[in-house]
């Protein structure tokens, strides 16, 4: 299947209408962006998709503990261990500052680490800018909405 949706797409299956394919479309631009952002931002910086994102989430959110990456994620906790212990080798984390619970056991960037998300930046920016490239301003605006209101839904879902 060819990634460019103007592109004549081969008939593969079930055609979708209404709210499944909007969800389809968002399955597939979750699963694809992965690309962009290991060949645009992680290689180049040194790191693998995982720690990636742990950097951006910590970056972003601040001291995390393990399994709230993990949730935050969708990964495995064991991937989200391997990569905080990579990062911590690396010296970009560290263990966090609320220690009151020994259980959880926070970590959050260390200088050189937050130096590095820092540096994202710019990476992220080429890559919305390619991938973004023809899509109006009002367009991008929009998606940024709807992006904000089905994120905040996620976030109470019950199943």
């Amino acid at each position: 299947m060819s990634l460019d949706p103007s592109a004549p797409q081969p008939n593969e299956g079930p055609t979708f209408e209404g709210d499944v394919a909007l969800l389809v479309d968002l399955l597939k631009l979750g699963s694809f962006i992965g690309t962009p952002m290991r060949e645009g931002v992680a290689d180049p910086m040194g790191m693998t998709a995982t720690d990636l994102r742990i950097v951006l989430a910590l970056g972003g959110e601040g001291e995390l503990a393990g399994h709230d990456l993990s949730e935050i994620m969708g990964v495995p906790p064991m991937n989200v261990s391997r990569a905080i212990a990579t990062l911590s080798e690396r010296g970009l984390v560290e263990p966090g500052r609320n220690r009151s619970n020994r259980r959880r056991k926070p970590v959050r960037l260390t200088d050189e680490g937050q130096a590095l998300f820092d540096q994202t930046v710019p990476a992220m920016e080429r890559v919305g800018a390619d991938l973004f490239k023809g899509v109006p301003q009002r367009d991008r605006d929009a998606f940024r909405r709807v992006a904000a209101t089905v994120l905040a839904r996620i976030g109470r879902w019950g199943g």
